[in-house]
């Protein structure tokens, strides 16, 4: 496949595992910023972003977090700019990025479970990163779990409790860890096999 082609794969949900040099996909999709005098660029957020809309996005993720209702969370990140298909489920306690929610996509019947973290952008030494978090229909993300920037998760994909996801996750996939990697299982005849 081409480069547009990986891209466009990954937009579709196919879930091509890196870049071809080895590295996770998500580092050829995320923007850098990089940051003045190599100062953190935590330093400077209200350079990257309004302290207003971050103050304003900061109170409805509140909302989203403690809300027992499933169709007022969806409603509320929909307000935030995030795209959310039909059905999603979004448990207490889990965040969207309070900076650039609406760099989240969720597709039908979406599970995020409690405690879950879908991270958009990155502070680091000397550049923020930005990236958009993809997560195909009928996917579902256990508890506490951490999704990076620019990480696409196939559909009917899986990503156990606990689990750091700073990688793409195919559709079909299940994966546990931190990282999380794929989990194998066992299949009829007693033998390992990788999902």
């Amino acid at each position: 496949m081409t480069t547009d082609d990986e891209a466009d794969a990954h937009r579709a949900g196919d879930g091509v595992a890196d870049g071809g040099d080895g590295r996770p996909a998500r580092y050829d999709r995320v923007e850098r910023h990089p940051t003045p005098s190599g100062h953190n660029s935590l330093r400077y957020w209200t350079d990257a972003r309004s302290p207003v809309t971050v103050a304003l996005n900061y109170l409805v993720v509140w909302l989203i977090r403690i809300s027992p209702s499933l169709r007022l969370k969806s409603w509320l990140l929909r307000r935030l700019g995030a795209t959310v298909g039909s059905g999603v489920s979004w448990g207490l306690e889990a965040t969207p990025d309070v900076f650039w929610p609406e760099r989240i996509e969720l597709g039908d019947d979406v599970i995020v479970g409690y405690d879950s973290v879908l991270l958009c952008h990155e502070f680091l030494q000397d550049e923020y990163r930005l990236g958009d978090v993809v997560v195909g229909d009928r996917a579902m993300l256990g508890a506490n779990v951490t999704v990076l920037p620019g990480v696409h998760i196939g559909a009917d994909a899986q990503v156990a409790a606990n689990s750091l996801v700073a990688d793409d996750v195919p559709p079909g996939e299940t994966v546990a860890g931190v990282p999380a990697e794929p989990v194998e299982r066992e299949t009829g005849d007693g033998e390992q096999n990788e999902n």
